[in-house]
């Protein structure tokens, strides 16, 4: 088995930092734990809201609906094929993960919450044909697996953005270094 790790330069120094499992149980527990909430609460509306019901629980306006297609109820009828689409994604993010750019804390946890949120409403779509949704959010109706698939994309850009300017500070410094003359 493959080292993880991550190879930078501070002050012209070149270091190398070991990966721990922690970092890669990230993603797992993330995923995990995003799978159970969203599971969990869609059990709990379908069993204690009526269809088209309005609350307010803690400050947040819910209303039960059920969709058949994909966010925002666009494509209704078209759950299978979008719970089809899900498994895709999350195969296609566990490719990913064997590259090393997309490794350490950042994108695994970003990496945990979109297939957390992919299982979750494709779960939903190929067991039942629909994703209960039931947290009002603007003009729109959604659930934890949707909030959860859109912090995994802001966690996904917050990543790129860090090692975008990893990149430029470390092929600053390797140019630094690599313009010193050897000195004795």
């Amino acid at each position: 088995m493959q080292k993880e790790e991550h190879i930078f330069f501070i002050e012209n120094k070149r270091f190398i930092q070991p990966l721990g499992k922690k970092v890669i149980m990230l993603f797992y527990i993330t995923a995990v734990i995003v799978l159970l909430i969203d599971q969990i609460t869609k059990v709990l509306v379908r069993l204690n809201v009526e269809m088209y019901e309005r609350l307010t629980w803690m400050g947040i306006e819910l209303t039960y609906i059920e969709n058949s297609g994909m966010a925002g109820g666009f494509f209704p009828g078209y759950a299978r094929v979008f719970g089809v689409i899900s498994i895709l994604f999350v195969m296609f993010v566990f490719y990913l993960r064997r590259n090393k750019a997309w490794r350490g804390p950042i994108i695994n946890i970003s990496m945990g919450f979109l297939v957390g949120g992919a299982i979750g409403n494709g779960m939903d779509r190929l067991i039942f044909g629909q994703v209960t949704d039931f947290i009002v959010r603007g003009s729109g109706i959604l659930n934890i697996a949707d909030h959860a698939l859109e912090i995994g994309i802001v966690l996904l850009i917050v990543h790129e953005l860090v090692q975008w300017l990893r990149r430029r500070r470390n092929q600053e410094s390797k140019e630094e270094y690599e313009g010193d003359e050897y000195v004795q």
